[in-house]
């Protein structure tokens, strides 16, 4: 089966917790603080496999989770870096934010690895918060929870050539005579129902690859017949041939066909519908003594200043000519990134962790965001020394000075990340 989409949840590794232990020997008075730090939790990256040509793995395991770092201990021993997860995907995978729809990467070369998510930090042990005056600190650090997020996977073929027209126009039986490729043939609607690549020997040499893209009907950009998830495909082609049946089997205008495909291309992507195509009139083994179809497509090829190559996919007319023309086309055409400019990824599931803010509710002042979700995974609020720690870093973070402006009192109400305490200056 093929799968080319498929949503997945994925999760990094929490960081271990420091150690609050102290230095217990004999004849050793007042050892000090000796706690180690935790281990960082696991990273997620993904990476290309050669050898996987589908989503298929994803269908029933939805859910990747990378290992958890351990927890310090004493005698400044650290605790061990989680184990990180990779995740082997195809050559042609876009990784979306689920929640945003941004891409997050962009998978098109061989052997490739992009990080995802990190992990999360482990915490310090107590031998980090010793100071002149503070010399037995009987607190340590959380580690940093790991990122959990939702992603989609997308799966953009790799292929020089698209084929593209209304079903049944012979796309398929054309890719079975150049390549070898054996995708299902027959003469209904839909034969194809997944996309099918070969690959193409020159006589020089030289190939390419094709992809034979199950037909295209308008209001495909809409998800009418079997939907927009077919264009993707289309956008990592270099050169387009656009197959109209002029023998006039299925009682169509090739002419009104052309346009109706174009116009779904020209929504789903701007870029998409300037690439450039070759028409191919294809049956002109079953033309008889109606020309009339053909005739329609010379004249729609010279409007649309278009090359027009006259085939029969069948009988194979025509069709080493055609071959010919597309591998010298290919060789003006530049391999360039083929991903919308305005799509391309420059972005990170893993928000900032320095942000926060503060709103108020009712004279209870509420401070939100990953950096004071982090400073209270170092605090233990039963332990004065601990919570002075608190108050330093709320001032060096500007939080103390932000609810001065706000106007907040001695006695009101704050909550933090999840704690209420009472403030106090």
């Amino acid at each position: 089966m093929f799968t080319d989409y498929t949503k997945i949840i994925i999760k990094s590794g929490d960081g271990g917790n420091g150690a609050a232990t102290f230095r217990r020997e004999k004849y050793v008075a007042a050892g000090g603080p000796d706690g180690g730090d935790g281990g960082n939790g696991g990273d997620i990256y993904f990476q290309v496999d050669k050898d996987k040509n589908t989503l298929i793995d994803f269908r029933y395991n939805k859910k990747f989770k990378a290992e958890n770092g351990e927890k310090g201990s004493g005698n400044h021993c650290n605790g061990k870096y989680g184990e990180n997860l990779y995740i082997k995907v195809p050559i042609g995978t876009v990784i979306k934010d689920a929640q945003t729809g941004k891409i997050v990467a962009d998978l098109s070369e061989p052997n490739q690895t992009e990080l995802i998510l990190k992990g999360g930090r482990g915490g310090r042990g107590n031998s980090h918060f010793a100071t002149a005056t503070r010399q037995a600190p009987r607190f340590s650090e959380d580690g940093e929870k790991g990122e959990e997020k939702e992603i989609i996977l997308e799966l953009k073929l790799l292929a020089d050539v698209g084929l593209l027209g209304f079903p049944n126009v012979g796309k398929s039986t054309f890719l079975s005579s150049v390549t070898a490729a054996r995708p299902k043939i027959a003469n209904y609607h839909f034969t194809t129902l997944e996309p099918n690549l070969g690959v193409v020997k020159t006589k020089n040499g030289d190939g390419f690859v094709i992809a034979d893209i199950p037909g295209i009907i308008e209001g495909a950009s809409e998800g009418v017949g079997l939907g927009f998830q077919f264009l993707r495909h289309v956008e990592r082609t270099r050169l387009l041939l656009h197959f109209l049946d002029v023998s006039g089997q299925e009682d169509r205008n090739p002419v009104e066909d052309f346009y109706a495909i174009n116009k779904e291309l020209q929504k789903y992507s701007d870029k998409l519908s300037k690439r450039k195509q070759i028409i191919v009139a294809n049956k002109i083994d079953a033309i008889g003594d109606d020309t009339e179809r053909l005739q329609q497509v010379e004249q729609l090829a010279k409007k649309e200043n278009c090359e027009l190559y006259k085939i029969s996919a069948v009988t194979k007319q025509g069709v080493q000519e055609l071959i010919d023309y597309v591998s010298k086309t290919l060789k003006t055409l530049p391999k360039e990134e083929l991903v919308e400019v305005n799509e391309k990824v420059i972005y990170t599931l893993e928000e900032r962790k320095d942000q926060w803010s503060i709103k108020e509710e009712d004279g209870v002042f509420i401070i939100t965001g990953k950096a004071v979700e982090r400073l209270m995974g170092r605090v233990n609020i039963e332990d004065n020394e601990s919570m002075y720690y608190l108050q330093k870093s709320l001032k060096n973070m500007g939080i103390d000075e932000k609810l001065k402006q706000l106007g907040i009192h001695e006695g009101d109400t704050v909550i933090i990340a999840g704690w209420e305490l009472e403030w106090f200056e």
